[in-house]
């Protein structure tokens, strides 16, 4: 029996990063990512919305690098949605008023969500496009974006991450991030994302409609779309290019507050994780969401369970060595932070990182914690 425990607590430890996308492999693609339909002769109305809160000190740069963006000018509507910002930044908006650029401010602070919905109901675009500042965009992003647009089958867009490190190397996410792009890609051409890219993606009015203000958008846009019988797709020659977040301990707030968001979203719309009603996209949802909460408790089990099997059979004594080495390697990353610019290092140190914000937040969420405003991490 503690064998079969062994074989199982392993199998659960690799199944949502290496088994899941072998899985979809296997999968027949619902769509040739690679076919980009035609430009338009008339592009669609856009309204890109960009969600901020006490951004002064970036909201310039930001409004500069949207304005820089190529689309019909007639076309784009730029909003800049206010979560209630109480340090100038508003200001500093109605400055480029003449150059196009509306203000809504929200009228009370209850996250981003809300925020975003209230410059959703003032928008006028056929497709709403939604960034934060701290995301740069390159200038042709939003004509591409308009002719995915011309699937009717497409609901939403996403763009893909580009990572970047303050000294503009690539750290240990940026190599994870690079994983969940591809990762991304595949869940695109079968049942669609499960989430998108928070920081910047594109959607259908009619995808808005239901915009639940308690529900990360990211994730509402992508279930919108599975219910509506729509498709969101990753756009892969669409970036979002932005920072590391400066401080770590900022960063692990960060995805424990991601987290504990997610989990709060499926307890909120459970049926998404109906196969019966939502069909491959709730398989995609169990396996990218919930097995991937799972793993640093699985982890931990595969480790209890090795060492009582420790000593009944060579492959248990070689299996804890691995772990223990493994371990070694993070402990080693923490303890002497010059070592994890090397890959040995850095990529065992942040996805034990990852899974210990995720058991952190699964305890707090389990505590009675819940999200629900929003303040942008410092880049």
């Amino acid at each position: 029996m503690l064998t079969g425990f062994f074989i199982l607590l392993g199998l659960l430890c690799v199944y949502s990063y290496f088994l899941y996308p072998l899985i979809l492999i296997l999968l027949p693609a619902r769509r040739d990512m690679e076919l980009v339909p035609e430009p338009p002769k008339t592009f669609p109305k856009l309204s890109l919305i960009i969600t901020a809160h006490n951004e002064a000190g970036r909201i310039r740069s930001k409004l500069d690098n949207t304005l820089e963006v190529q689309y019909p000018a007639n076309l784009l509507e730029i909003i800049v949605a206010s979560d209630c910002s109480t340090d100038g930044t508003d200001e500093i908006v109605k400055e480029y008023i003449e150059q196009g650029v509306r203000l809504v401010r929200a009228d009370a602070r209850k996250g981003k969500e809300y925020a975003q919905l209230c410059a959703i109901h003032e928008a006028q675009g056929e497709i709403l496009v939604f960034s934060d500042v701290a995301t740069r965009i390159e200038p042709g992003a939003l004509k591409k974006l308009a002719v995915r647009f011309e699937d009717a089958e497409i609901g939403a867009i996403s763009s893909e991450d580009r990572f970047i490190s303050q000294d503009g190397s690539v750290v240990g996410e940026g190599a994870y991030v690079k994983y969940e792009m591809w990762l991304r890609r595949l869940e695109s051409t079968r049942a669609g994302l499960v989430g998108l890219s928070g920081s910047f993606f594109a959607a259908r009015r009619e995808v808005c409609e239901q915009w639940d203000i308690s529900v990360p958008s990211d994730f509402n846009t992508a279930l919108n779309c599975a219910k509506l019988g729509l498709v969101a797709i990753t756009c892969p020659d669409v970036v979002g290019i932005y920072q590391d977040v400066k401080d770590p301990a900022l960063e692990y707030r960060r995805k424990t507050r991601t987290v504990i968001r997610g989990i709060s979203a499926i307890v909120r719309h459970p049926e998404v994780l109906n196969p019966f009603r939502m069909g491959l996209f709730a398989f995609q949802v169990w396996s990218h969401k919930l097995m991937r909460w799972g793993v640093p408790w699985f982890m931990l089990g595969f480790l209890v369970i090795t060492l009582v099997l420790a000593g009944t059979h060579r492959i248990f004594d070689l299996t804890l060595f691995a772990q223990i080495l493994f371990y070694g390697i993070v402990v080693l990353g923490y303890l002497f932070s010059s070592l994890r610019t090397m890959s040995l290092v850095k990529i065992p140190f942040f996805f034990v990182q990852v899974n210990l914000a995720i058991a952190h937040a699964t305890l707090q969420f389990l505590g009675g914690k819940r999200i629900t405003v929003w303040e942008p991490s410092k880049r």
